[in-house]
């Protein structure tokens, strides 16, 4: 069936250079919208105008750390006076380091809840200030499902997945409380192919990779395009396996807890040693432009053909969640 899709609006996406945010950017300008990118690296995000121009929208540049809260102030207002109001605004920028929790220095600590939780805030709060005051907008939030239950060699990235959580939960009881036409919506992907897990400070033995299975990162922008063309539960997962691993994560069965860590332990681990540079505190696409890929683009699924019913059902588990779990561990323990 062919989309047919809305009017143009105001859209923003944070982290827009380079991964998820670079793939929403592409599917979100195929659309018509005026797109408003927000990153630190200036190649990356003059791509990403190349990109929305080539697909027919309006894209507006604003180079900035999520992080810095007085530039994303002033970013939103920007946004808004060049571009007019903003109609819905995704978050997808984010940092991590990949080592054991204790050694973790405090600066790594402080700059991945400074980027991944703070930094969402950092947008979340200004525009939805804008949003109440007009009674109409939407907020997507990307998430994780290492913000059910932190995986081992990424303690301060799974806290941050954590509070954002709590923070949505609280943000979206009191728009109830006032009665706001205001949504905001949490949205679950799966492992992806990005440019992340070259890019993340790492101090295991082998280089981050995604948890299998794998997507695509514009099978999941779709799904999120799709959120925001109808929107529906506050919590939304996009493949079959996430809804299993957020169930799973908020178990601690004496069994399959210790089973677990070990697999992901492992299976978030190539078998190749990390690289020697990182983004936690400087872009690496702020001379060039390295796309939405990461490596792993051989095993990562093209389309995810649940993430519609998934979207629009509520617990859905039902009789495939065994299978769903099984095939996950299995993938993972031949990836490992």
């Amino acid at each position: 069936m062919t989309r047919a899709p809305g009017p143009p609006r105001t859209i923003v996406v944070t982290g827009a250079s380079a991964g998820l945010g670079r793939a929403l950017v592409r599917v979100l300008a195929a659309d018509g919208h005026r797109l408003g990118l927000i990153a630190r690296g200036r190649a990356g995000l003059e791509g990403a105008a190349a990109d929305v121009r080539a697909a027919g929208g309006t894209p507006l540049v604003v180079p900035v750390d999520v992080a810095d809260a007085d530039a994303m102030d002033a970013a939103v207002a920007r946004i808004e006076d060049e571009l007019g109001p903003i109609d819905a605004w995704v978050s997808c920028a984010m940092v991590s380091v990949q080592a054991p929790t204790l050694e973790l220095t405090a600066d790594e600590r402080r700059r991945v809840t400074e980027v991944t939780y703070l930094g969402a805030l950092n947008g979340i709060v200004p525009v939805v200030r804008r949003m109440v005051a007009r009674d109409r907008g939407h907020v997507v939030q990307i998430g994780s499902a290492l913000g059910a239950r932190g995986a081992p060699p990424l303690a301060a990235y799974s806290g941050a997945k954590h509070a954002l959580r709590g923070f949505l939960d609280a943000l979206r009881a009191e728009l109830r409380l006032r009665g706001s036409a205001v949504r905001v919506t949490l949205v679950h992907p799966p492992g992806m192919n990005t440019t992340h897990f070259g890019w993340a400070r790492t101090r295991t033995r082998g280089g981050g990779r995604p948890f299998p299975p794998v997507a695509q990162p514009e099978a999941v922008a779709r799904a999120v395009r799709d959120v925001l063309d109808h929107p529906g539960p506050p919590a939304v997962a996009v493949d079959v396996t996430t809804p299993v691993a957020l169930a799973l994560g908020r178990l601690d069965l004496p069994v399959v807890g210790p089973a677990a860590t070990a697999v992901i332990w492992r299976t978030l681990q190539r078998r190749t040693p990390p690289g020697a540079r990182d983004n936690l505190h400087a872009p690496l696409d702020e001379h060039e432009d390295h796309g939405a890929h990461g490596p792993f683009g051989r095993e990562a699924r093209r389309r995810l053909p649940e993430a519609r019913v998934l979207r629009h059902g509520r617990g859905l588990l039902g009789a495939g969640a065994a299978a769903a779990a099984a095939l996950a561990v299995a993938r993972a323990r031949r990836a490992g």
